[in-house]
């Protein structure tokens, strides 16, 4: 058997730097400009195939290397079929309750002990899939996706691989329509509006080439970061251009690991006069939520729409 291990530059990138960079964030998958994805052969029965990796049966010993693809498998309905997760995978509850495996330097023998039958990574660290595959452990690498449509190909092929093709299928389904529903029901004004996402408090942040800068894109924002550093889509920016830029609003990915709140930021030299602090659309995002690609990204959206709601009543 054969592992999916398409991973581009700027997916190792973002990976690392959001895992290991940003304050020691509770969350290690970011989504970014990776096109990680295969088409998934629709089958009623096992064999099941995904690009190059077939199962013949259906996996009931499935560890997760990636907190994104734990909240799939339980939101597809395959939590009981998974037995130990990485260590960043908190959600849902019964997912933090289960045998933990380090995702960053992760024991290929400790794995192995665990009898695994399909192992899903976002991370390939010291050729961990090669070294798994070379145990015949079948590996689906679920890299970062590039963008919404991406995220649902993921899902429904997570969904494919643990039998439960058919649920994963309804989740991408009403998934893409409460996006789209959002979306539609955000004043075209927001257009007007400019915002600054931070992923930790030394300013690094995303541009609109990334999954979360596409995701602001769907209520036509402009994007502070775009341009600031040619061909960067991570960019660390200063507090010199952010108050230049004066964004409309601005969206913390960095609460739960560095403590950010609207009121940290106001406490910054030369932001209390910001139009977001000043206007109150400084929005406070759950880091996990904001940095996964799984079935909690509705939250996102709809939390992002909100703010924009509120910055256009503003």
């Amino acid at each position: 058997m054969k592992s999916l291990r398409k991973v581009g530059i700027a997916g190792l990138f973002s990976f690392l730097f959001l895992g290991l960079a940003a304050c020691g964030s509770s969350s290690t998958d970011t989504a970014a400009d990776d096109t990680s994805t295969e088409s998934t052969e629709v089958v009623a029965d096992f064999p099941v195939t995904v690009g190059e990796l077939t199962l013949d049966v259906r996996p009931e010993r499935i560890v997760s290397l990636s907190p994104t693809a734990t909240e799939m498998l339980f939101a597809v309905g395959a939590g009981e079929q998974v037995i130990a997760v990485d260590n960043y995978s908190n959600f849902p509850a019964e997912a933090a309750e289960l045998e933990k495996v380090d995702s960053f330097e992760p024991n290929v023998e400790a794995i192995a002990g665990l009898e695994p039958d399909l192992v899903i990574a976002t991370y390939d660290p010291g050729n961990l899939v090669e070294q798994l595959n070379a145990l015949d452990i079948p590996v689906f690498f679920a890299g970062a996706v590039a963008d919404l449509e991406g995220a649902y190909e993921q899902l429904e092929q997570i969904g494919a691989l643990t039998g439960n093709l058919a649920a994963a299928q309804d989740l991408a389904a009403q998934m893409r329509a409460d996006i789209d529903a959002i979306g539609a029901a955000v004043d075209p004004a927001a257009a007007k509006l400019s915002y600054y996402y931070e992923l930790d408090p030394t300013l690094y942040s995303v541009t609109s080439n990334t999954f979360v800068g596409g995701v602001m894109s769907l209520f036509g924002l402009t994007n502070v970061a775009d341009g600031v550093e040619e061909g960067n889509d991570y960019p660390q920016l200063s507090a010199e251009v952010i108050v230049e830029k004066n964004p409309d609003i601005i969206m913390l990915a960095d609460t739960l690991c560095c403590e950010q709140t609207a009121a940290t930021v106001a406490a910054r030299d030369g932001w209390a006069d910001l139009a977001a602090v000043k206007n109150g659309n400084v929005v406070e995002l759950n880091d996990d939520i904001a940095s996964r690609w799984g079935p909690r990204l509705v939250d996102l959206v709809r939390t992002v729409a909100d703010a924009v709601t509120a910055a256009l009543g503003a």
